[in-house]
């Protein structure tokens, strides 16, 4: 077995090399910013036949992935439900029924499913190598490349997380009937100062009319609310199952091998953990910036905005789930390209995370600082923040300010210092 595992390794080897050095020889002169993100797969529980379901659909998958993670979604995005309520049991069944773990294995390999050949190009992708570590270790290539597949696994392919929303509209109304009933009152006014000027009492209806039908749909897009209760899960993969799927399924290009293709369609090795779950509620979202006349665009907002939050508290309660993101610029200030999408607030601590590679190829990370975002230089980065002229959405980048730490310089990463709970 040992043997057949490093035949397949020396293929995959060879393969990756040759997808990185192409990679490499491109990505030369990109901005040093570049790091390795997790990967996430979204997808929604639909509730049949509640009110708003199908809106809530169409806005979730128009919804795109967050800019902080890669895009790992597979061709399911939305699942029917068909009661009000689900659970943890019923979401882990779905997975492992559909087999989701093996599908998300295959994507990682751009596993052809019509003969089972598999490539690395996106492992090279997305780890992101660079013309200088193939000149400095061109001479150790096979040895550096084993261990770059090595690294390439446990920093990216391990990272792969699913987040299932299940969204649930609430009747947030009271509040939203006052507001178009003012509305209503102010067309009726406005309605009898026009017609007693013109003495056109169509006229007069006719803002009558306009103020009705201005206060129902003034009253259902405000009204509008969800509960988000978001389930983590992430791909395991560690050296049991890395072995056994280099040795018993996996098919280099322009091979033929029937056997190990049907045996992965029928594997059930690959398995998703759970992490934990999120609910949060939406709050009360600014009608500042919406078209009334187009609902369904409170309803992306509302959306987006519940789903960052949830995946936000995620970040912040579960350690293995925080997001890294690079420095921009320490002069004048510290500034990262992260805000209040991300659930960055004052209260709030990073670390500075220097990346660098042990003898074998090895990706680790040590902490050479603290910062802290400065209040009122916060970037609200929320959708349509802009729109409704919210405060910190014209910045282009939060502020922080050093708690601890020598030299910092663009590229060293900062993740967010929070409690994990077990």
């Amino acid at each position: 077995m040992l043997e057949n595992i490093d035949k397949t390794m020396k293929k995959i080897v060879t393969a990756l090399m040759c997808a990185l050095l192409f990679l490499a020889s491109s990505r030369a002169q990109e901005n040093s910013q570049k790091y390795r993100r997790s990967s996430l797969y979204s997808l929604l529980i639909s509730h049949d036949g509640m009110k708003y379901y199908k809106d809530i659909e169409d806005v979730f998958n128009q919804i795109p992935i967050p800019d902080k993670f890669d895009n790992h979604d597979l061709s399911v995005k939305v699942v029917t439900h068909p009661g009000k309520k689900v659970d943890e049991e019923e979401v882990a069944a779905f997975l492992e029924r559909n087999n989701v773990g093996r599908r998300l294995l295959a994507r990682w390999f751009n596993r052809n499913p019509e003969t089972g050949e598999c490539n690395v190009e996106l492992i090279a992708r997305r780890g992101l190598y660079d013309a200088t570590y193939f000149d400095v270790e061109l001479a150790r290539m096979k040895e550096r490349g084993y261990y770059a597949l090595a690294d390439a696994g446990e920093e990216l392919i391990g990272n792969t997380f699913v987040v299932v929303n299940d969204i649930r509209y609430v009747d947030r109304n009271q509040g939203a009937k006052i507001a178009g009933a003012v509305l209503q009152v102010l067309f009726s006014v406005a309605g009898g100062v026009v017609g007693g000027m013109s003495g056109n009492s169509d006229l007069a209806d006719s803002f009558s009319d306009l103020g009705t039908s201005m206060n129902a749909l003034v009253s259902e897009i405000k009204g509008f609310g969800v509960t988000v209760t978001s389930y983590l899960y992430r791909l395991e993969w560690n050296e049991e199952v890395a072995g056994r799927f280099y040795s018993q399924y996996y098919i280099g290009e322009g091979e033929r091998d029937e056997a190990k293709r049907m045996a992965f369609n029928l594997s059930d090795f690959v398995r998703l953990k759970y992490i934990g779950k999120q609910s949060v509620k939406s709050g009360n979202i600014s009608m500042q910036g919406v078209n009334v006349y187009d609902p369904q665009q409170m309803i992306r907002k509302v959306c987006t905005r519940a789903i960052d939050e949830s995946l936000a508290a995620l970040q912040t309660t579960y350690d293995e789930f925080k997001i890294k993101t690079p420095i921009f610029a320490v002069s004048p200030a510290i500034t990262a390209k992260i805000g209040m999408k991300e659930g960055v607030s004052a209260q709030k601590k990073y670390e500075v995370l220097e990346q660098y590679q042990d003898e074998k190829g090895r990706t680790h990370y040590r902490r050479v600082g603290v910062v802290q975002p400065v209040a009122g230089r916060i970037w609200d980065n929320r959708y349509m923040a802009t729109e409704e002229k919210a405060a910190g959405s014209a910045l282009e980048a939060t502020t922080f300010r050093k708690i601890s730490g020598g030299e910092f310089y663009p590229g060293l990463l900062l993740r967010e210092i929070g409690r994990t709970r077990m």
